[in-house]
């Protein structure tokens, strides 16, 4: 099956764009006339082309969870329920999803079998979540869990934008106010130092030997920090030892690693709880959250864990040996496993780090705007002080 581009008309005369996946020009027509639209043209798209930008947006899966749990819980059939919401939905790309998926559902497959199909929209524990939730009858809890879980990390994703956000704003400021005295003004000045023919403090002249190399090697100053970039991004996403070392640098961290490792593990115990309390076994639920953890170190402790307890040893041992959770953390796994509660410990362990991510996040804003500002303030008085004082030297000799 390929993927088209296409051109067509909507009920109310508008012209609309999008991509679908498609058999041929027929089987698009025959799909768009299902979704209420009029063909006008089109034509296939290359693999690389779909890829990317086939992400989507993190509120689009809320309310897609939202509405079919509201949908579902109400006793609405599923195909009816996904009708509404691909004519309710305002995003092209997932609007063409459901739209795939009610295909598929008409087709004679499940609800999570449909959204297997659509990797880039679904992850792994998203479908085999869906998937346990039909088995046990509980896909209105599922997809409320999943919900509220979508909802937490795009929470967290909008603390994390206004933490970088004033960095960003002050970070741009120095580097253009940084550029303008050394490019411009420190140049003019260094002339009229030298034809003052007057000794120049140590300061004035480490200024000005700055001054120099942004004068003369500005175009190395931006490319080699690109370059560097893009270096090693390629090698993280090509080698996995290089991938391995650059997620265990950043866990390293002085301050970012250690919220950096309670976000992941936040993450893995909220859903390693949702996994395990919709009657996924155990081990398959730590091997299933353990691909969503995006950190290679994290990835492999949770791979051992899941390994030790195949062999038989109990969740706390295995947990235990990877290293990285707390005693506090381990202690409520003991608790949870005795009690035959491990779920709620798990929901517990998530609330742990949730509170110490919000706290840690708070303390970090509290203390970065002063620091930057500080920065910014002492590059300042450097450079003031290294061009006001031979200024004010060179004029008191003048009136003598």
């Amino acid at each position: 099956m390929a993927v088209y581009s296409y051109k067509a008309m909507d009920p109310k005369g508008r012209v609309v764009f999008g991509q679908l996946d498609a058999v041929n020009v027929i089987d698009l027509e025959m799909r768009l006339k299902r979704m209420d639209l009029d063909f006008i043209n089109g034509e296939p798209l290359s693999r690389k082309t779909w890829v990317f930008g086939a992400g989507i947006p993190r509120r689009e899966l809320i309310n897609f969870c939202f509405h079919l749990e509201q949908l579902v819980r109400a006793g609405v059939p599923i195909l009816e329920a996904l009708t509404d919401l691909r004519d309710s939905t305002v995003q092209p790309r997932f609007r063409e999803i459901v739209a795939s998926m009610i295909e598929n559902i008409e087709g004679g497959r499940t609800l999570s079998q449909s959204m297997g199909e659509h990797s880039k929209a679904f992850d792994q524990v998203f479908v085999s979540l869906v998937r346990a939730g039909e088995d046990t009858g509980r896909l209105p809890e599922v997809l409320k869990n999943l919900s509220e879980s979508l909802k937490w990390e795009d929470e967290l994703a909008s603390h994390t934008k206004k933490l970088i956000i004033y960095p960003v704003i002050v970070g741009a400021i120095v580097l253009v106010v940084t550029a303008f005295m050394m490019i411009y003004l420190v140049p003019q000045m260094a002339s009229f130092f030298q034809m003052s023919g007057h000794e120049l403090p140590p300061q004035t002249v480490l200024l000005i030997g700055v001054s120099k190399v942004f004068v003369n090697y500005w175009v190395l100053l931006l490319a080699v920090p690109v370059a560097l970039a893009v270096a090693v991004r390629i090698m993280v996403q090509t080698n996995p030892l290089a991938r391995y070392r650059f997620d265990a640098l950043k866990l390293a961290l002085p301050v970012v690693g250690p919220i950096l490792r309670k976000i992941i593990l936040a993450r893995f115990a909220g859903v390693l709880a949702m996994m395990y309390s919709s009657g996924i076994a155990l081990i398959d639920a730590v091997r299933a959250t353990g691909d969503i953890a995006g950190n290679a170190v994290i990835r492999e402790g949770l791979r051992r864990a899941a390994q030790l307890m195949s062999e038989g040893q109990n969740v706390t041992m295995a947990f235990e040996s990877t290293g990285l959770f707390p005693r506090l953390v381990l202690r409520m796994l003991r608790v949870g496993q005795a009690t035959a509660a491990l779920d709620t410990a798990l929901a517990n362990v998530s609330y742990f780090y949730n509170r110490d991510v919000r706290e840690a996040i708070e303390k970090l804003q509290a203390v970065i705007e002063p620091a930057l500002t500080l920065v910014l303030g002492m590059l300042l008085l450097w450079v003031m002080l290294s061009v006001l004082g031979p200024v004010y030297d060179i004029i008191s000799r003048l009136k003598f």
